[in-house]
């Protein structure tokens, strides 16, 4: 006795459509199917062991005769992989006799039940949540807002020895927003933004410092007095490169979606912050490697120089800074220094000819540093 598929093993439906020159019956298109298929596909494909083995279920077949032809349609369920099923259809086409009587199979389609499903599910879902909003058009918003924080609240990471509170994207991302608290986090996430992280407190984390140092770095802070003694530490230890605030007296955790979107667009290098504001940056000693960065950078200041280093730090040759894209790719330096401002095209074609370092008067406003390049402005050289 041959076993019938399980519905829930089903993956495709194929459907044909019957013409045959004469008048049969069912029985004579299924026998003639299993008979002019046999050996056709090969052992691993044969009709009958297939079935007896649940992987195709029963060939189903509708016929009606009408002045000596007969026409009809067949279904036939899968469970076989797509690649196996289309041989099987192609080999059901391939019946070209049924009993006497020349005929022919044309497989109409071969339809994936799963997405039949998926679709049918969908548009109930749709049905469902529009009976849903009907019902409720006052509490859904509401249900809506609780279920996205708590999405919200499960993405919140807890980056570094610190455990800052940060959004999931703060490794990866080559740009980070900085903001006061774990709140302020959250809000941002709410809106989409996934790169941001809290310093808790006044006393900035290494954590900050260190990501700082190696990615674009935006303070996010409150328009109020909190927010700018935070600001203050911040752009003192850290290596921050753009500064935005929210409207005065308000915090960054109550700000609307578009609020958050115009303080972001309207940020500030902070470099042109603390001349605004009058702050200065207190003088660091250098040492090192960063103390000859600092004195060769000092020396080209104003000259519009750039100065091409190996990877020993020795000179390669001194250019004028518009010569700068055209010689990188001459020379291949390891270290640039110049007397300018760093932008995207100036990263993206010293990260093609593999130069490890850029130090620079400052950083323009770039989409993406590659982490194997490193930006080293003159700020950051005290």
């Amino acid at each position: 006795m041959l076993l019938s598929l399980d519905p829930s093993a089903a993956k495709y439906l194929i459907k044909a459509k019957i013409k045959v020159d004469g008048v049969v019956d069912k029985s004579d298109v299924i026998g003639a199917i299993f008979g002019q298929t046999e050996g056709l596909m090969g052992e691993e494909l044969d009709l009958r062991d297939l079935q007896k083995s649940a992987r195709i279920g029963r060939i189903e077949v509708e016929i009606k005769q009408n002045q000596g032809k007969s026409e009809g349609e067949l279904t036939l369920t899968s469970a076989l992989e797509k690649v196996e099923t289309a041989i099987i259809a192609a080999g059901i086409e391939s019946v070209d006799r049924i009993g006497p009587c020349k005929a022919e199979i044309k497989i109409e389609k071969v339809e994936d039940i799963r997405m039949a499903k998926r679709k049918k599910m969908m548009e109930r879902a749709k049905e469902i949540l529009q009976e849903m909003i009907k019902q409720s058009k006052e509490e859904m918003p509401n249900l809506v807002e609780e279920l996205r924080q708590s999405v919200q609240v499960e993405e919140i990471i807890y980056y570094g020895p610190e455990r800052l509170p940060a959004g999931p994207n703060i490794e990866k991302s080559d740009a980070i927003i900085i903001v006061e608290g774990r709140n302020d986090v959250i809000n941002l996430l709410r809106h989409g933004i996934k790169n941001a992280i809290a310093v808790e407190g006044t006393s900035i984390p290494k954590t900050i410092i260190d990501l700082c140092n190696e990615k674009i770095a935006t303070a996010f802070v409150d328009g109020d007095r909190g927010g700018e003694l935070v600001l203050r530490e911040l752009l003192q230890v850290a290596d921050i490169d753009f500064v935005a605030r929210a409207p005065p007296t308000r915090e960054v955790e109550e700000l609307s979606y578009k609020l958050i979107m115009k303080a972001l667009k309207n940020k500030m290098p902070a470099e042109q912050f603390m001349e605004q504001m009058g702050w200065k940056r207190e003088k660091r000693k250098l040492e090192g490697e960063y103390g000859e960065y600092k004195r060769i950078l000092d020396e080209i200041k104003g000259n519009h120089t750039a100065v091409l280093l190996n990877d020993k730090g020795e000179e390669i040759r001194r250019i004028e800074t518009e010569k700068l894209i055209e010689q990188i790719a001459k020379d291949k330096p390891s270290i640039i220094i110049f007397d300018g401002i760093v932008t995207q095209r100036l990263i993206d074609n010293a990260y093609e000819n593999k130069v490890k370092k850029i130090i620079a008067t400052a950083l323009g406003d770039v989409i993406k540093i590659p982490k194997s390049l490193r930006i080293i402005t003159e700020k950051q050289l005290g």
